[in-house]
Order: structure tokens, then sequence, then C-alpha cells
């Protein structure tokens, strides 16, 4: 759509333009109007308007005079000069201007209309070539930054064949012999709180955000190119390029700029990053062993011990400041962080339906990690991983159907609704326990739907655990039926309500229990699960009419 301007000092001859133009039909959104040059030219900049039409003969300023103002600062805009006039000076002006047509008045339907067209024409063969420019640039500033990735992947990912690819190395500054590279690895710590808060769920919007951060801060010594890596989603890569210098002066300033950067995107995005950077080198090609001990630097990260963004630098021969060889040591003398040899009592506990037991197993796994020297990052990745493929086999081995568990899944976290953020070993621990809740749930139900139904089996499970605080609700949401209804199943069978028979069970082992004398009422009272002696007290007197002391000492002989 367009907008059009009408500058003559004639209110009728204005309105008679706005009545005969084929406003909608030529694609004409707004049609202002201006009294005179001056006025003309006040509005010119506020509005953006694409076709002027003005008279040739004004007061205060002339048509001429405005097309010469027109023709300096405005010389893009389209013009059609409307005249009484037939006179050869404005005609002469009007063609030095580059009008788009020349109106005499009194102005008709047809002549309006097929000046308008041819302007309205050249305005569209504009636009068309303006959109196909900006079409090519952007094509072409699209594709140069993925061309450059993919050399700088395939480099990292040591499949670049020199000989066959040699034309592509100018592109990262390769063929210049005075360049050196070094490569640093970002992992965002909170991106999905971050990607939903303040990136509209938007996970490119946030890598761009963050990309521009890194290549505006290190343009001050470095030249920097950063993209996502495509096979992490919270993962960047950036390789920084600096022209001549010492090792040790690059790795200095590198790591001095990254703290820069990080400490950047915490105060304007609130991100928090952990970010390793490697060892500079002078070929290109090196650059994949310094993306190793960038990545290594990174991943030796200790969790315990994280406060903030954190910014780790590689040794000068491109290896990692010990994270990793410490982990290799572990592994070596068998005291590496494994999950693995306590999933046999947590599957124990998950088959019963004992979700608290399960629970506290895995407190005191993390609890012994706790006290560990150091827990990494990619300690933590491997613990997760390994943690969601063992739960996912114990699940299917317990009833749980395949489509229902995270198996293949990209992000499985994502799939179970939890978030993946976690940037302490407290929100690490929590996230574990948070998996942990979801399989149990997953197991529940599906041993609930492929056992039958047994109400013997709440009565067993009371002799069992009387001791616990055992509620109705918890067999209501095990056998998915209603209180009313099992407690009327309970009570049909064995002649006792639900909370009755926890009740029985409990007195019954009381009088068991009193019956040895080196056993306190205080300790015999909390190994019937009440918390207050003097509430087991009041419950045994209920229930037998005398006290526990009481009963004691008439049943001390026999």
């Amino acid at each position: 759509m367009y907008r059009v301007l009408i500058v003559d000092d004639e209110e009728p001859l204005r309105e008679a333009i706005r009545i005969l133009g084929d406003w909608r039909g030529l694609g004409v959104s707004e049609v202002l109007e201006a009294s005179d040059g001056r006025m003309a030219l006040e509005l010119l900049p506020e509005n953006k308007i694409d076709l002027v039409m003005v008279d040739m003969k004004m007061p205060e300023m002339t048509g001429m005079e405005f097309l010469q103002v027109v023709e300096r600062d405005y010389p893009d805009l389209l013009t059609i000069v409307i005249s009484g006039y037939n006179d050869f000076e404005y005609t002469r002006q009007a063609i030095h201007s580059k009008v788009v047509d020349y109106l005499l008045k009194p102005i008709n339907r047809q002549d309006l209309n097929q000046a308008l067209r041819k302007a309205i024409d050249l305005l569209d063969a504009k636009r068309k070539r303006e959109s196909e420019f900006i079409n090519r640039n952007i094509t072409l500033n699209m594709s140069l930054p993925k061309l450059k990735e993919k050399v700088y992947l395939s480099i990292i990912e040591r499949s670049f064949k020199s000989q066959s690819n040699e034309a592509f190395l100018p592109l990262i500054g390769a063929d210049e012999p005075g360049n050196r590279f070094a490569a640093v690895v970002l992992r965002v710590l909170n991106l999905e709180r971050i990607r939903s808060g303040r990136f509209h769920n938007d996970t490119d919007l946030l890598h761009f955000a963050v990309s521009n951060v890194l290549n505006e801060i290190a343009g001050d010594r470095f030249q920097s190119f950063s993209f996502a890596n495509p096979k992490q989603e919270r993962e960047l890569i950036a390789v920084l390029t600096m022209k001549g210098g010492y090792r040790e002066d690059i790795a200095y300033h590198s790591l001095h700029q990254m703290k820069r950067a990080a400490s950047a995107l915490q105060e304007l995005f609130g991100i928090t990053v952990v970010i390793g950077v490697g060892a500079a080198c002078g070929d290109a090609l090196d650059i994949a062993s310094s993306y190793d001990g960038a990545r290594a630097a990174m991943y030796g990260v200790d969790l315990l011990r994280l406060k903030g963004t954190t910014v780790m630098a590689t040794g000068a021969t491109g290896k990692e400041g010990g994270g990793q060889e410490r982990e290799k040591e572990r592994e070596r003398d068998g005291s590496s962080v494994s999950i693995t040899g306590r999933m046999t009592i947590i599957r124990g506990a998950l088959e019963t339906g004992n979700i608290q037991h399960a629970r506290s197993i895995l407190g005191e796994l993390t609890k012994r990690w706790r006290s560990a020297e150091r827990f990494t990052i990619g300690e933590s990745d491997r613990v997760m991983a390994e943690y969601i493929i063992l739960l996912n086999d114990m699940a299917l081995e317990l009833g749980v159907k395949e489509e229902q568990l995270p198996i293949g899944e990209d992000h499985p976290l994502r799939s179970m609704g939890l978030s993946a953020d976690y940037d302490s070993f407290e929100t690490y621990e929590a996230l574990l326990y948070g998996v942990l809740d979801y399989y149990s749930e997953l197991i529940r139900k599906a041993q609930s739907a492929n056992r039958p139904f047994e109400v013997a089996d709440i009565k067993a499970y009371i002799d069992d655990h009387y001791f616990e605080d055992i509620k109705i609700s918890m067999f209501a949401e095990k056998y998915f039926l209603s209180r009313e209804y099992l407690m009327k199943l309970f009570k049909g069978q064995f002649s006792y309500g639900i909370h009755e028979y926890v009740q029985k069970v409990r007195m019954d082992k009381a009088k068991e229990l009193l019956g040895d004398p080196a056993l306190k009422i205080q300790d015999i009272s909390e190994m019937l699960g009440y918390k207050d002696k003097n509430y087991f007290s009041k419950a045994f007197r209920n229930y037998y009419n005398v006290s526990p002391s009481e009963y004691r000492t008439a049943h001390q002989d026999e």
C-alpha cells in the first residue's frame, strides 16, 4: 500500500483529485494534503510518502522551488506536476526534476488515473527490485555464516579434507599465516527458564542473543564466530581469531574476554553459563584439539562448588585443567560416580510401591556424591543419561508400555514434563528425585492395571507396615478405586474398617512387645509408629481399659 501527498493552495482542486482518483484500485492506503510547499516539506519527514502531486503556482513556495528541494533532499521521491499554465519554464523544471507526469488543469478522471497508474507501476517495480536485492543479501548473509559454521564443524569433527575443501579456508581466515585460533565451548545452565521467560520459548533467538554478546565482547581483541552446537541444545561453540601474538597472550586475553562475556550475559539476560576456553593454535585444523580441550575444561567444572558463572581455561598443550584426568583416575580405581549399583534396591522398592524407600536409597547415594572431592558437570550428564536408561529398562520389565517411556527422545526430561536446568548440586539432586517420581508413577499405574485387585492385599500390607502412617488414600490411588468402595470391601471381608484393623494390629503387637521387660514404653511407642508416648498410652487405655504400664505389671508373672 502507498501514501500520496497532494500539494495545492486551492482546496477545490485537492477535493476534486480526492474524488477522481481510483485510490483503492491503485493500492493507495492514505491521501494526505498540504496547502503550500512549506507545509508539504514539514509533512515529508513525518510521513512515509511515496508520491507527491504538486501544483506549480502557489504562494509562500512555488512548485518549482518545492521540486528543487525534493530533488536535493528526497531524490527517490516520485512527483506528478499539476499546472494551469502551459509554460516552458515549468515544463523544463519538471523534466529536470524527473517528474513522472505533467498534468494540466482542469484535471479529468482519465488523465489523472493514467498518471497515477504510471507512478504506481514505477513504485511497484522499485519495490520489487529492492525486495530482490534485500533477499539476495539476506541469502548471502545467511548462507555465508552457515557455510562458515559447516567448515568449523567439519574441522572440529575431523572430517575436513584439506585438498578438496581448500577453497573454503579463506572464509575462516585460515589462509593468513599470522592468524591464531582458539575454540570456546559455552553451556547455558538455565536455558529453559530463560528461554520461556525472556525469549518466548525460541531457542534460536536465545542462541542468537548469546552469539551477539560473544561477538561484541570478543571484538575488542579478537574476531569471534559462534554458533549453536547441533548435538547439544544447551551448548554454543565459538572460534576466536587473533592476528599474531604469543600463545600466552592469546590465552590470557581470551580467558579475560570470556569472563566479560559471562558477566554480560548474566547482567543483560540473567543467563548463567559455564565456559571452557581451548588452547591457542596457529593452524586452523588444530581448532579440533583446541575444541577438545575447551569441552573437557567445561565438563570438568565442579558442580559441588559452582557459584554463578564460571570460565575454565585449558593448559597450554590443549589438555583440560585436570578435571577429566581426575575422572579417569577415579574410573581406574573403581571410585567413579555411578548409579548402577543401587538400581536393584531401587527397583525392589518401586516394585512394591514403596516410593519413600526408593527416595531414601537415592538420597544416600547423592549424600555420598556430595561428600566426595568433586562432582563434575561431565559426571552429572553421564549419570543422568545412565539413570534414565536404567529406569526405562526397569519400567519395561515391570509392565510399562514402551510408548509411555521417553525411549529414543532427544530431550527425555522435557518429555517427562521436567526442566533439565540445574546450576548447582542441589538443583541437580532435585531433578534426580523428579525423574524417580515420574517412573514410580508409571510403574504403579502399570502394576495396578496388570494385577487383579485383591482386598487381601490391603490387609497384607497393613500386617507388614502397621508402624507406618497408613492412609486409605494410599490404596485408593494405587488401585484406582474410591475410598468408600475400598472401605466397604474390606469391612465386608474382614469385619473391620481399614482404620480399625490398623488399630487392632498395633494393639495386638503392643501387648506382645510389653511382654519384653527390656523394652521401654517410649521404645514400644516408636516401634508401633507413635511419635508421642502419651498418645500411645491413651490409645492403649482406650482399647484395653488399662494403661501400658498397668498391663505390663499385671502380666509380669505370666
